[in-house]
């Protein structure tokens, strides 16, 4: 069993060989910019770790990886036009740099060559692989059109945002993992538990980044603080200051939405902490984080082998940026 680095390094390796046909320029250099700038490569090299539980890494695994990252990337490039993101990483976005066809484009074909990727595993799993990333695939367009469809409204409900946010982030982070499994020849309830597994962490993941918004460092974060104040996005703290309100206070965060000065973050954090719900973020995400290790304890394999993928998690739920 190998760490999380000792993969991320080896998947980078393999990853880099992945090259685009050098013309049309003009659509093949936007995917290859977006993939220099970099990521944790969290999901790849997850699929990598839940592989070797079970069976020694191939070029089947290194190719799903592979998929995985790049079907990764080309939402995010899609993700960038619909929030008119304007950095992506700390550099220009795509449809910034070059323009918003152009991205488009260089999004779609950026997905087609993960297929391309899925098409070189050769295996009798390919049929299930393919059936859970396009199932994966599918999740995640609802999940983002649950996202922009929350844009339009004041307030959602906590169940609505937890829906929202594993579609959109925890379903891929759980086929990931679900994976490398399947293609080590586990069982489906081996395969199973590492997808619960994936799943509970992508959600704790993403309650995460809505704490650190709100109270993180923003030296350790390299974002603003309260940037999702500032943008009334729809985060979980936002949804349950809504939830707990009552009439007087629900007026007061109304107003306090509609403000666009320089003390609405601090004041909207005042009015945040008189519903406690520093608190209440960080149990929820003890909650889904407890979940995650639970699923991991299932898993019938060694404890031994199961060292790094711990460490992972620590990694993940345990980080200040």
């Amino acid at each position: 069993m190998q760490t999380f680095q000792d993969l991320l390094l080896q998947f980078e390796t393999f990853f880099n060989r992945h090259q685009f046909p050098s013309q049309p320029q003009n659509l093949y250099e936007p995917c290859s910019y977006l993939l220099k700038l970099g990521g944790k490569r969290v999901r790849p090299v997850a699929c990598l770790m839940t592989h070797e539980l079970f069976a020694p890494l191939n070029n089947d695994v290194w190719n799903l990886a592979t998929a995985i990252e790049l079907f990764h990337n080309f939402t995010l490039m899609h993700d960038d036009i619909m929030d008119q993101a304007p950095l992506r990483r700390g550099f220009t976005t795509v449809h910034e740099k070059w323009d918003l066809p152009t991205a488009i484009l260089s999004g779609d074909v950026m997905n087609i060559f993960a297929y391309v990727h899925l098409n070189k595993i050769n295996t009798q799993y390919i049929h299930d692989v393919i059936t859970l990333f396009n199932q994966t695939a599918i999740e995640i367009c609802e999940g983002q059109q649950l996202d922009m469809d929350f844009e339009k409204r004041e307030f959602v409900k906590i169940d609505e945002y937890l829906q929202m946010i594993t579609l959109k982030t925890s379903v891929l982070l759980a086929a990931s993992m679900k994976f490398g499994a399947m293609l080590g020849g586990a069982t489906d309830g081996c395969s199973g538990l590492l997808y619960d597994l994936g799943k509970s962490m992508g959600i704790a993941f993403q309650l995460k980044d809505d704490y650190l918004d709100a109270y993180g460092d923003a030296n350790k974060t390299g974002k603003q603080l309260g940037g999702d104040i500032l943008a009334n996005k729809k985060t979980f703290l936002l949804a349950k200051a809504a939830e707990l309100a009552n009439e007087d206070q629900l007026q007061n965060l109304k107003e306090l939405c509609n403000r666009n000065d320089k003390n609405k973050v601090i004041d909207t954090l005042a009015f945040f902490e008189s519903l406690q719900l520093k608190s209440l973020i960080q149990d929820e995400i003890n909650t889904y984080t407890k979940q995650a290790y639970a699923y991991l304890e299932k898993v019938p394999v060694m404890e031994k082998h199961k060292v790094h993928l711990h460490a992972l998690l620590d990694m993940l739920l345990k980080r200040e940026n």
